[in-house]
């Protein structure tokens, strides 16, 4: 594939490093403009977006809080505005924490499952506008194996990756009637900068079958076949990229 969203523009939240930045880099790649989002880390979403327009792609650099309704609002209207259109949303801002429960109080876990799961729901109805518009909408939630096998200190982290399963599964019904697909992308253990060397507990993770963990960009290939044109009649979908750790 190649050029496939040409003429398109994604949006990609928490894009400045690692995952985030291997769909932005991937989607461009792909011919797509991208929105490069970030909260703060304005000087590696800057490099982000400098290494798509070295490339011969386009992408503006939005900082927002995905939690703030009015922020994103806002960078939604600073991306149209720039872009014309709006066709792809990849929700992939997170937080990673591991505190024991008997530490973690409620405005820690509203905190936690703000970013990872309202700040998905805030994000569809910021762009839902723009995608209904589109002839090829795409949403891909990024979840997290967590979510599925469970993890010790991770209470708020674990209950918010499996709620964007469900969101996926809820809006995928609720979008289909404008085409607009909606799907869910599953990363196991993945060699980032906070990957295994963080201090991360990862005892929920198993060694995978094919004997090696992943890339970003094992993530970020599966992102964007979602999110282009051969991926139209898959919706509602979670599309595990683990290296066979999950049938451990």
């Amino acid at each position: 594939m190649s050029n496939e969203m040409q003429g398109k523009v994604a949006l990609v939240t928490g894009a400045a490093r690692n995952i985030g930045r291997a769909i932005a880099l991937a989607l461009a790649n792909a011919g797509a403009s991208v929105v490069v989002n970030t909260r703060s880390s304005r000087e590696e979403a800057q490099g982000v977006a400098d290494e798509i327009t070295n490339r011969g792609g386009q992408a503006l650099v939005c900082l927002a809080d995905v939690t703030d309704e009015a922020a994103y609002a806002g960078m939604v209207k600073q991306a149209t505005e720039r872009f014309g259109r709006l066709d792809i949303l990849v929700n992939n801002a997170a937080v990673r924490d591991v505190t024991s429960i008997d530490e973690i109080d409620l405005a820690t876990f509203r905190r936690i499952t703000s970013i990872i799961l309202e700040g998905a729901f805030i994000g569809v109805k910021a762009c839902l506008p723009h995608l209904r518009r589109s002839d090829a909408g795409a949403i891909v939630n990024i979840g997290g194996m967590s979510g599925h096998t469970g993890a010790a200190g991770r209470p708020h982290v674990v209950s918010a990756k499996l709620g964007l399963v469900g969101l996926t599964r809820a809006l995928a019904h609720d979008l289909a009637p404008d085409a607009i697909t909606v799907n869910c992308v599953v990363p196991g253990l993945i060699a980032t900068k906070r990957g295994a060397s963080s201090g991360l507990k990862t005892a929920h993770l198993h060694e995978p079958l094919l004997q090696r963990r992943g890339t970003s960009e094992d993530v970020a290939a599966a992102v964007r076949y979602l999110c282009g044109p051969h991926a139209r009649s898959i919706t509602g979908q979670e599309l595990h990229v683990n290296a066979g750790a999950y049938l451990r």
